[in-house]
C-alpha cells in the first residue's frame, strides 16, 4: 500500500484530502508538528508528499528543500498560492508538480497516481532510517539532526545503522564486528571501542546525547 503524507495547516482541506485519498486504498499520514516536519516526515517514510506552500514556522519551499536533501520521494504542492513565481520556486525546490487551490479531489488523485507510477515502475526512493528526530541517509551515510549535517566515517556509519535498524534491542559487540567483517572492515574489539566512542562524541557534539547505551556485558542499544 503506498503511503501518502500530507503537510497542510488547513484542518478542513486536510482531512477532506485525507479522506478521499484513504478512499482510493492508500494510507494517509497528516502532518502534526509543523515546527519538525522532517521527523514525521522520517517516521513517516512516505512513496509520496502533498505540500502546502503557506505553513506555520517554515513554508514548503523550506521543507520541500530539505525533503530533497534526504530523499527523491516525489512531491506535489498544493497551494492558493498559484502565481507563476510560486509554481517556478516549488518546482525550482524539486517538486514534481503543482495543484492551485481550489482543486478538485479527483484530479488530484489522477495525478498522484500518474506519479505514483512514474516513480516507482522505474525505482525507488532514498531510503533513510529515524529515530529521536536523527535521521540516517543511507545513500550517503550522513545524519541530519536539528538541521545539522553530521560527517561519518565508513565505519561510524555501519555502526549506527546496524544500532538504529536493531532500535530498541541490544546489539552484541560480536554482531557489530561480525557485521563489519563481512563488508571488508577489518576491525577488532580495540577498534570497536575507538569507533563507537568517536560515534559518541559526535553525536554528543550536536547535542544528540545519549543516543548511544552502552549494556555492560551485552553491547550497545539506540533508545
Amino acid at each position: 500500500m503506498y503511503r501518502i503524507f500530507l503537510v497542510e495547516d488547513d484542518a478542513v482541506i486536510a482531512d477532506a484530502v485525507a479522506s478521499h485519498i484513504r478512499s482510493w486504498g492508500y494510507e494517509a499520514v497528516t502532518a502534526e508538528d509543523f515546527e519538525h516536519v522532517m521527523t514525521e516526515f522520517a517516521a513517516c517514510s512516505p512513496h509520496l508528499v502533498l505540500l502546502d506552500i503557506s505553513l506555520p514556522f517554515y513554508n514548503g519551499f523550506h521543507w520541500c528543500g530539505r525533503i530533497r536533501e534526504v530523499s527523491r520521494v516525489p512531491v506535489i504542492f498544493l497551494s492558493s498560492a498559484s502565481d507563476n513565481m510560486n509554481i517556478v520556486m516549488a518546482m525550482n525546490m524539486g517538486g514534481d508538480d503543482f495543484i492551485a487551490k481550489p482543486f478538485d479531489l479527483h484530479v488530484l488523485t489522477a495525478k498522484i497516481q500518474a506519479l505514483l507510477r512514474r516513480t516507482y515502475e522505474f525505482g525507488g526512493r532514498t531510503e533513510i532510517l529515524e529515530h529521536r528526530g536523527a535521521i540516517l541517509n543511507l545513500s550517503d551515510g550522513t545524519l541530519d539532526y536539528g538541521g545539522q549535517t553530521i560527517d561519518l566515517t565508513k565505519n561510524e556509519y555501519r555502526i549506527l545503522r546496524m544500532l538504529m535498524e536493531h532500535r530498541g534491542q541490544v546489539v552484541s559487540r560480536d554482531a557489530i564486528m561480525e557485521q563489519l567483517w563481512e563488508t571488508d572492515s577489518f576491525i577488532d574489539d580495540n577498534t570497536l571501542t575507538v569507533n563507537v566512542a568517536r560515534l559518541r562524541k559526535k553525536l554528543e557534539q550536536a547535542q544528540l546525547t545519549d543516543f548511544i547505551s552502552t549494556k555492560k556485558g551485552m553491547g550497545y542499544l539506540v533508545k
